[in-house]
């Protein structure tokens, strides 16, 4: 194994009270969302696209409405995340930086552009990482993702590392083992490896 590449959300990080907050202050003065987000709610779409998000959060909005909405919640949520981070898991940077001294690490997330940025620029967990990627922007699926990391960094043998079966699908539609972190927010069915922390990723690596 010469790489790692990790999911974000369940993964490395809980963003939910931050994201929960952000988008409710966006509700607050549409006229057509009447409801409330929730922590439950946000934590059944974590793993999903930003427009899979919206039709699951927002069925009552029209096509064209909800991108409008879902664009606004995501810079106030940026916005937010950059200025109040997320509750990063137990032990992540120094895990990240053990890691970081045998692998070469990357995340994969499916988020929107700016969204990895922020759990950077919160965090100050850049230095770890050499590359990432998201379909806000490249369009491309999470496997699709994966693969063009792989690409880009002229990995041989890499690992994903992530929380949901949609994550272990990912690692599979790219051809790479999966690691499931089952302390996040998802449920895989098959995996190669599993930890029920952060800290285990230093004793299976």
């Amino acid at each position: 194994m010469d790489s790692i590449i990790f999911d974000l959300d369940g993964t490395l990080w809980d963003p939910r009270k931050t994201v929960v907050f952000a988008w409710n202050k966006v509700i607050e003065n549409h006229d057509k969302v009447k409801k409330e987000l929730t922590s439950q709610q946000l934590k059944e779409t974590m793993g999903l696209q930003m427009h899979e998000i919206g039709r699951k959060l927002f069925p009552e909005l029209e096509e064209k409405e909800r991108e409008q909405f879902l664009n606004t919640c995501s810079e106030v949520e940026k916005e937010h995340l950059s200025e109040k981070g997320g509750n990063l898991y137990e032990n992540v940077e120094e895990v990240l930086e053990d890691l970081a001294k045998k692998y070469k690490l990357f995340i994969v997330s499916n988020c929107q552009h700016g969204y990895i940025e922020a759990f950077y620029e919160y965090h100050r967990l850049e230095k770890h990482f050499i590359d990432y990627e998201n379909p806000g922007r490249t369009g491309l699926s999470k496997g699709e993702n994966i693969k063009l990391i792989i690409e880009r960094n002229h990995l041989k043998q890499p690992v994903y590392v992530g929380d949901t079966d949609g994550d272990r699908k990912s690692a599979q539609d790219a051809g790479i083992p999966f690691v499931y972190a089952r302390y996040g927010f998802g449920e895989a069915s098959n995996y190669d490896y599993v930890i029920d922390s952060f800290d285990e990723m230093n004793e299976l690596f």
